[in-house]
């Protein structure tokens, strides 16, 4: 099946920045593209209208890169402590995953997305961990989590 050519209005992960013309599979350009507003099918006045807000898109790229630049700084500092339940040779009951990462930053007054904790695989045992959080696509942060004995 040949791909739908689309012009991309703002960035999508894993895919483009925002005035990037891609080739997408239909399936994903009519279901999800299309519908959020993300892209535009690739035609002249699409690219007249992304012309007239490449300084929007611009300025609001340095925003956010400087926002999450911002945020970066300040959990760099953060350490976490989260409590779980664990036998006798640390082995926890469960596991420590981006969700409880995120709501304790949330308790800190620290609002991140879930999405963007990322861990390879959750955490199951007692100890200190760096956890990597993708802020922006050009910045990260790392936040220490203690998981202790509840």
């Amino acid at each position: 099946m040949a791909n739908v050519r689309l012009i991309l209005l703002e960035d999508v992960e894993n895919l483009g920045l925002a005035g990037a013309e891609v080739s997408v599979a239909p399936g994903y350009a009519r279901n999800y593209l299309l519908p959020r507003g993300l892209a535009a099918k690739a035609t002249a006045g699409t690219l007249r209208l992304l012309a007239a807000r490449q300084e929007k898109i611009q300025q609001r790229r340095q925003e956010e890169l400087a926002a999450a630049q911002a945020l970066a700084a300040k959990l760099a500092e953060v350490e976490l402590s989260i409590a779980a339940q664990a036998s006798e040779d640390d082995q926890l009951f469960g596991s420590v995953g981006a969700r409880a990462i995120a709501e304790k930053l949330a308790e800190s007054g620290y609002e991140v997305e879930h999405q963007k904790i990322k861990l390879d695989e959750p955490i199951k045992q007692l100890g200190s961990y760096d956890v990597e959080i993708k802020l922006h696509h050009d910045v990260n942060a790392t936040v220490k989590v203690w998981v202790v004995r509840a």
